[in-house]
């Protein structure tokens, strides 16, 4: 799964998105809580700075944009300069809002948050004032919205219905809109508010309610796989839907779909902030499927996205590029550090995609000691990705004699692979790594000082292809061989 995410996630391409929705503009104003007003006991708010972001559908455009789709946005804004400034936002993310139609008896919904500072750095949401229209549109805003649809779903791969029961999406809307995208073939997701009725999405592709906006719509609570289970069952055979994504917080998500169906689990998080996470859930199902994902794909992917998210302050956007640093990350626990060189040049490849430089070292690193940590370290703060060629023991032999090494080639490895400077170790069998090197292909080549009169190894193919070698400072009276004559000498003072 590890490679096809990998591959999936690299080649979403530029799916086209007809997103409709509740597009909300979110505003922050942060500033200083440092004393209690003497009129009321409720903190004092100065103001240190102001910011604005899209909340709502708009969120899910940004999340889209950052993917790499091309997002068309419909929905309602008001005329005022919340509406202009929304519009402004999206454009710069790099959807288009052309199909946010001004309606003259609202405002653009604008969610202010007071976020209070502790230090300067230290957030805390203080309070929310929600400016915002809720009653359903009128009859001739609701049907301009429904010609801008018509007129814009040929162009898509596929279509999102964001509903925040802002007045936007109603039942008449829903319905002929769904209509109209089944007899086009799109498929149509839809994240859904909290309510009891669904029937309005009736004939989606797929839904993605958390567990409790499921559990508002099935009449029971879902505490439990099993409730998921019986819920999704419940969602799709109602709706007559394709798939149903059950998002499960911590425990990751539940799917339901013609080929898979069953718990798709997340890493645990320490959760910083939810606010934006089923914005982003939504972008990564749209992109991927429109991308030739398949669901259980699709949801892996989502979780993956959804789990970053909720780690940043407020709505946040998550790039490709750190779902595949996440999928990396997840996956070294599963496939460790140590590998072959065959295995090692795939890893490396998705680092190099990430424009990730890599350095290389080699070594016995038979006993470690203090001068190896530091050696290392040193290594690491060179680059991004370390690799350690390290020496069989057959070369160990041959390059230190046949008491040598101490330490298997194994153990060798394992102590290695404890080290947080180290990101790959492969073993080689040669009495020099000039072969493992052209394999590798390094960008920075580190040796110890002590090798600049020898000649270091690699020094001639890594320049020629635009790399450096570094020789980094040695700890003095560090090394393996002192370390072990120690031990023998403890050894024999002990005898004797």
């Amino acid at each position: 799964m590890y490679k096809k995410l990998i591959k999936a996630v690299t080649n979403l391409g530029t799916p086209r998105v007809l997103l409709v929705g509740d597009f909300i503009l979110d505003s922050y104003i942060y500033g200083d809580a440092l004393r209690i007003s003497p009129e009321a006991p409720v903190p004092v708010l100065k103001v240190v700075d102001r910011e604005h972001s899209c909340g709502g559908a708009a969120s899910v455009a940004a999340d889209l944009a950052v993917l790499g789709a091309k997002t068309t946005c419909l929905g309602v804004v008001g005329k005022d300069s919340n509406g202009k400034l929304l519009k402004d936002l999206l454009e710069k993310q790099g959807a288009d809002p052309a199909g946010l139609i001004e309606a003259t008896d609202r405002p653009t919904i604008n969610k202010l948050r007071m976020v209070g500072l502790a230090q300067h750095r230290h957030r805390q949401q203080l309070l929310r004032v929600d400016e915002e229209n809720t009653e359903p549109l009128t009859r001739a805003d609701s049907q301009r919205l429904l010609e801008v649809f018509e007129s814009r779903l040929a162009e898509a791969d596929v279509v999102c219905l964001q509903d925040y029961r802002k007045g936007v999406l109603s039942e008449q809307f829903c319905r002929k809109a769904i209509e109209l995208a089944r007899k086009a073939g799109k498929r149509v997701l839809v994240d859904p508010p909290m309510d009891k009725n669904y029937d309005k999405f009736k004939g989606a592709s797929a839904m993605t309610p958390n567990r409790y906006e499921a559990s508002a719509a099935v009449g029971f609570d879902i505490n439990t796989i099993d409730d998921a289970a019986r819920a999704a069952q419940m969602l799709t055979s109602k709706l007559d839907l394709e798939a149903v994504v059950i998002t499960l917080d911590k425990e990751g998500a539940y799917l339901r779909s013609p080929v898979h169906t069953g718990h798709i689990p997340t890493v645990p998080r320490t959760v910083y902030d939810v606010t934006g996470a089923g914005d982003m859930v939504l972008a990564m199902l749209a992109a991927s499927l429109a991308g030739g994902c398949d669901y259980e794909t699709a949801v892996h992917l989502s979780n993956i996205a959804g789990g970053i998210e909720v780690e940043k302050f407020g709505v946040a956007t998550v790039s490709i590029d750190e779902i595949v640093n996440e999928i990396i990350a997840n996956n070294k626990h599963k496939t460790g550090k140590i590998h072959t060189v065959e295995s090692l040049q795939k890893e490396l490849s998705f680092h190099r995609h990430q424009g990730e430089s890599i350095v290389f070292t080699n070594g016995c690193f038979d006993v470690i000691h203090r001068g190896h940590i530091e050696y290392l370290g040193f290594c690491k703060q060179q680059g991004d990705i370390l690799v350690v060629g390290l020496n069989s023991d057959r070369s160990v032999r041959e390059l230190k004699g046949p008491e040598r090494p101490i330490n298997n080639q194994h153990d060798r490895a394992a102590v290695l692979a404890g080290l947080a400077s180290v990101d790959y170790i492969t073993i080689f069998d040669e009495p020099d790594p000039l072969a493992l090197i052209k394999q590798v292909g390094p960008d920075i080549l580190v040796k110890g000082e002590d090798w600049a009169e020898k000649g270091v190894v690699g020094r001639e193919f890594v320049e020629s292809n635009g790399g450096k070698v570094v020789l980094a400072p040695l700890v003095d009276g560090k090394s393996s061989t002192s370390t072990i004559n120690k031990m023998k000498e403890l050894d024999g003072n002990d005898r004797d």
